[in-house]
């Protein structure tokens, strides 16, 4: 009898320490999330925490279903980085009615609750890179900005950072062309080339991501044109055009940092439950640009 008492309790405590966290990303075609992902893993390797990681490939039905089959699944904790901020609020209210605790990174969520919301400061990122446009063109200039997906909460924020302090510091800039092309680097291409057709005079471009921006650089070089280009995530990709003088500038996130913190509040849930309100978590961005290019 003492030695089932003693294999029931093992069993519980073990069950009680067996923490699974669902992570359900909007991408992994996009290195940045590829490293949000490595970060977040790396984080629940060392805690002991099982995660079960959801590629939504830019596709919102599959991540509807994704979400959905974690909740089925009765997680902890839910991750979200969202395809569509307004999107998945449906799914979200479905996990709180199941008492999952969910945390949104890097994109925010329009309604249901959020336990954390960990994200950089993309409104501070979009104007850091438009005080950095403003000062490489002398505060005049045309300027294409090339946005991200369409109700994401990155790229509203971005815009806004960008487009209010060119507003009120570089009024003498125009924005001459402002177009979506959905954070991917080959919608970047095309849509950049039909904006060099469409304007013969470019100074300038921004690219919410740098996945657009390479793309658009692409395009740029193609045309033999010589055209500023600043991104958004500091790839490695984008630090290496920065380093090598074909692109100007890339605000860096750190999104290894970003998915290490989403699983760190995720253990501080299962250990103390979640906070009563939305916590927010700022994770740093900084510019890199390259002092040696003329």
């Amino acid at each position: 009898m003492r030695k089932f008492v003693v294999f029931v309790l093992a069993a519980l405590l073990s069950g009680a320490f067996a923490q699974t966290v669902g992570l359900s990303v909007s991408t992994l075609n996009n290195p940045f999330f590829v490293n949000l992902r490595d970060g977040a893993q790396e984080a629940a390797d060392e805690l002991g925490i099982e995660l079960l990681v959801t590629d939504a490939q830019d596709s919102v039905s599959t991540q509807i279903s994704d979400i959905e089959d974690l909740v089925q699944r009765d997680v902890d904790v839910l991750i979200i980085n969202p395809t569509d901020s307004a999107a998945v609020v449906p799914v979200v209210m479905a996990a709180n009615g199941s008492s999952i605790p969910v945390i949104a990174v890097d994109r925010g969520v329009d309604g249901g609750m959020l336990a954390y919301f960990i994200a950089s400061d993309n409104v501070a990122g979009g104007a850091a890179a438009a005080e950095y446009i403003c000062e490489q063109l002398g505060g005049m200039g045309a300027v294409v900005e090339l946005e991200g997906i369409p109700g994401v909460s990155a790229t509203n924020e971005r815009g806004q950072g960008f487009n209010d302090y060119m507003s009120e510091n570089c009024a003498d800039a125009e924005i001459v062309a402002r177009q979506t092309a959905n954070f991917n680097r080959a919608e970047g291409l095309t849509v950049m080339e039909n904006i060099l057709t469409a304007q013969p005079d470019i100074d300038a471009v921004f690219a919410h991501n740098d996945e657009m921006a390479l793309g658009a650089l692409q395009a740029i070089e193609a045309s033999d044109r010589d055209i500023l280009v600043v991104g958004f995530d500091a790839t490695d990709d984008a630090v290496a055009a920065v380093d090598a003088c074909r692109m100007g500038a890339t605000v860096a996130q750190l999104p290894a940092q970003l998915g290490r913190q989403a699983i760190e509040a995720a253990a501080d849930i299962v250990s103390d439950g979640a906070p009563a309100a939305t916590e927010n978590i700022a994770v740093a961005l900084e510019l890199v640009t390259n002092s040696d290019c003329e």
